[in-house]
């Protein structure tokens, strides 16, 4: 093997890695917003009957815009992940802005392409090399928009 060809060889774990990277493993193992926060009045539960993953999202508003988001997951690290950046992003935006930013996140796991996402959600955009694991980031911002629009499901 010459050094060139050592540098075009990945394994498929080195893929793998690119999903879990450090920011999707940090946030899921040590989230900040797990939790109800206190006065949270609004709640919706996501599930994937697919695999098995499950987030409660907890909202406080504060008139018409998010003033504190928490959730509780029995999820997969990329799910959790999302959760919590989810969480760490929302607050100061109201329904409209939340829906507008949870389909930037989808287009942004769908196609890779995050240049209308935060920088702090852009981790996430690794899931577009994974199909199957899109539901994973969108779980927990449906079950966001779900909250806020007074519905649980």
């Amino acid at each position: 093997m010459t050094p060139d060809d050592a540098v075009l060889t990945r394994s498929p774990l080195d893929d793998v890695r690119d999903l879990y990277s450090d920011a999707i493993r940090d946030h899921a193992r040590r989230p900040a917003h797990r939790g109800r926060p206190e006065g949270a009045a609004l709640e919706a539960r996501g599930s994937n009957p697919m695999c098995g993953d499950r987030v409660d999202v907890f909202v406080r508003m504060d008139a018409d815009r998010v003033s504190a988001a928490g959730f509780e997951a029995r999820a997969c690290e990329v799910c959790a992940a999302s959760a919590d950046l989810m969480c760490a992003t929302v607050p100061g935006l109201d329904l409209g802005s939340v829906r507008h930013l949870a389909q930037d996140v989808g287009e942004m796991a769908r196609t890779g392409n995050g240049a209308a996402v935060a920088g702090a959600l852009r981790p996430l955009s690794a899931v577009h090399e994974y199909p199957s694991r899109l539901r994973c980031v969108t779980l927990p911002w449906s079950a966001l928009v779900e909250a806020m629009e007074g519905r649980d499901g």
